[in-house]
């Protein structure tokens, strides 16, 4: 069944227990939309979209929380049936109901649901620190072997809903739908979860390093804070830096990057950190105060803030990989 992500009451801001922090909903979504449109022009993103395929035959897709479009329209590996079904607004609205349950059921962890078609869909959520950006999907697949006597309750189906295609071009697109094993769609669903974990860091990145034009001063003022991240930086110093009042700056900086000072220059510490708990010799006390924290209890509490996990489960977690 062709997917859609819908913009549900049940997966926003304002009731979803993933997001936090007081942003409106409509700010957020913009938000997310610019973020994971970024990640999916990303070099990174459609490499891995295109491996992806190839391995598996499966169509992926990665959609922010808050969108209509149906994510694998069109693209490769798409299943013939959803596609045939795609053209017909009643069946797009079972296909509808379908993913709002997804949503609500993946708002935090991997899950996967069964259309009235039988077709299986699954979501892997996709995280920026405590706030849920979107979901990697893959869908459209057999968990079994389709069954005539499956076929035929599909058939009533695509009468009710009206579907303009006679019954062998059904019944041929129907039947041509890939089949995956459990121990297969369980490997794909392993590798969009650690997809998804690199894509969680990438988005901070972008988040950090915005390619959207801004004055000059603010680059300037960037460029500051990543030259003297390992210090005791303040923001009348980074003011003065940069030839600006600290309250004009403070209203201006925010305003552009979208965070305050404070969690901005966090931020850039916890993406050096990241590079350096790589290196398993390094201690974690070792790697705070090398990034600019004064107390090791601070950049833990920083760390789990921003990513959702301590240094010390980041690190297990990259080093069993």
């Amino acid at each position: 069944m062709q997917t859609i992500f819908a913009k549900s009451s049940a997966v926003t801001e304002n009731n979803n227990p993933a997001f936090t922090g007081g942003s409106n909903g409509s700010e957020n979504g913009s938000s997310n939309r610019a973020l994971v449109d970024a990640l999916t022009s990303s070099r990174t993103y459609r490499e891995y979209e295109r491996a992806f395929g190839d391995l598996t035959g499966l169509p992926v897709a990665l959609q922010p929380v808050e969108t209509w479009q149906l994510p694998h329209h069109g693209k490769r590996n798409e299943n013939p049936f959803c596609s045939l079904l795609s053209k017909k607004s009643r069946s797009c609205a079972s296909c509808l109901q379908t993913q709002e349950r997804l949503c609500q059921k993946a708002a935090t962890e991997p899950q996967s649901v069964l259309c009235p078609a039988g077709l299986c869909d699954s979501a892997v959520p996709v995280r920026m620190s405590d706030r849920l950006v979107g979901f990697l999907q893959i869908g459209q697949v057999f968990r079994k072997k389709p069954t005539a006597a499956q076929f035929e309750k599909i058939m009533k189906l695509t009468e009710k809903w009206g579907v303009e295609a006679d019954r062998s071009t059904l019944k041929k697109a129907y039947f041509a739908g890939k089949v995956v094993s459990e121990k297969q769609h369980d490997a794909a669903i392993k590798l969009l979860t650690i997809f998804a974990q690199h894509l969680a860091m990438l988005s901070n990145q972008v988040f950090i390093q915005q390619e959207n034009a801004e004055p000059p001063v603010i680059t300037k003022a960037r460029a500051y804070i990543q030259e003297h991240q390992t210090e005791d930086l303040n923001l009348g110093q980074v003011a003065k830096a940069v030839n600006m009042s600290s309250y004009y700056f403070c209203k201006m900086f925010k305003k552009i990057t979208g965070i305050n000072f404070t969690d901005y220059v966090a931020r850039v510490r916890i993406e050096k950190s990241k590079n350096l708990l790589l290196n398993p010799n390094l201690r974690v006390s070792e790697i705070a105060f090398e990034v600019g924290f004064q107390s090791l209890t601070h950049f833990n509490r920083v760390f789990k803030k921003i990513l959702g996990q301590s240094p010390t489960e980041y690190r297990a977690q990259l080093l069993a990989h």
